[in-house]
């Protein structure tokens, strides 16, 4: 019913670009999202009717009169009643405050099991007009030390426009990102754009790139047994959750969204 829904508002379409390398599962269906993944988060916080606030970095969460007082960087802490982390795990477990005491020692083990893959994600942009010839929209690469995945962006969105630029975004392998984590990004850009010149000799020189590091890629050890959510503390309810309880993908998101809101309910 998510999919329906979400291709009903054109919010995801089937991919229907050839993508070079991939493994196909048997009964799967591959979609995309045409402006992006972020629109599909976007869909449901309108959807929800929620008060977002960006950019707010959490550092403390802390019992103050039978409700949760939440610090930030910047700005002065405010009060919930219910409050709910879907944070990668280990940000959980960074949090200052009462929460380092609440968390007990079964929960703890269990939440300190929990790994991630790292890599780097660099994205290159191109003006308008700016040919990238190869007959794929996206591909995966076996034999590099480096590059693991290569997409034509716009052309595996299905969204090619003469008046929009192209973009390229490559995605690093694991074991790359794993030893770079804490290099220089600037370095590593130039690394990355060396084994790419080598795979596509004929991509263009972008106007614009960006490399980004990303620390916190794809589960790759859950929570045991996939509960989808995990309850911290009840009165007042603090709760946790995201592919860090389930698997990293679609389906492992809408997993946990369902069983937080199970939780969630007989608190509202």
């Amino acid at each position: 019913s998510f999919y329906e829904e979400l291709v009903t508002q054109g919010i995801l379409e089937p991919l229907s670009a050839p993508v070079e390398g991939m493994v196909v599962r048997e009964g799967s269906q591959n979609y995309v999202a045409p402006q992006g993944i972020s629109s599909v988060v976007k869909y449901y916080l309108e959807q929800s009717g929620a008060d977002v606030s960006y950019e707010q970095h959490v550092t403390h969460i802390s019992l103050r009169d039978g409700r949760w007082e939440v610090s930030r960087k910047a700005g002065p802490p405010e009060q919930f009643d219910v409050v709910i982390l879907t944070m990668p795990v280990p940000q959980i477990l960074q949090l200052q405050g009462d929460i380092r005491n609440i968390i007990n020692a079964s929960q703890k083990q269990q939440l300190e099991s929990v790994s991630y893959s790292s890599r780097y994600a660099l994205g290159l942009f191109y003006e308008a007009g700016a040919g990238i010839a190869v007959p794929w929209a996206a591909r995966y690469i076996a034999d590099n030390p480096c590059v693991r995945f290569i997409s034509i962006d716009n052309k595996k969105r299905n969204i090619e426009s003469p008046e929009t630029g192209p973009s390229v975004v490559v995605h690093t392998t694991v074991t790359f990102g794993s030893e770079h984590l804490d290099s220089d990004p600037a370095e590593v850009q130039q690394i990355i754009l060396s084994h790419l010149q080598r795979i596509v000799p004929s991509l263009p020189k972008p106007s614009t790139s960006k490399c980004q590091r990303w620390r916190y890629s794809q589960v790759t050890r859950a929570v045991p047994n996939c509960p989808g959510q995990m309850i911290l503390h009840t009165q007042p309810l603090l709760i946790c959750g995201g592919d860090g309880f389930t698997r990293s993908n679609f389906d492992g998101c809408i997993e946990s969204a369902m069983s937080l809101a199970e939780a969630v309910k007989p608190h509202l």
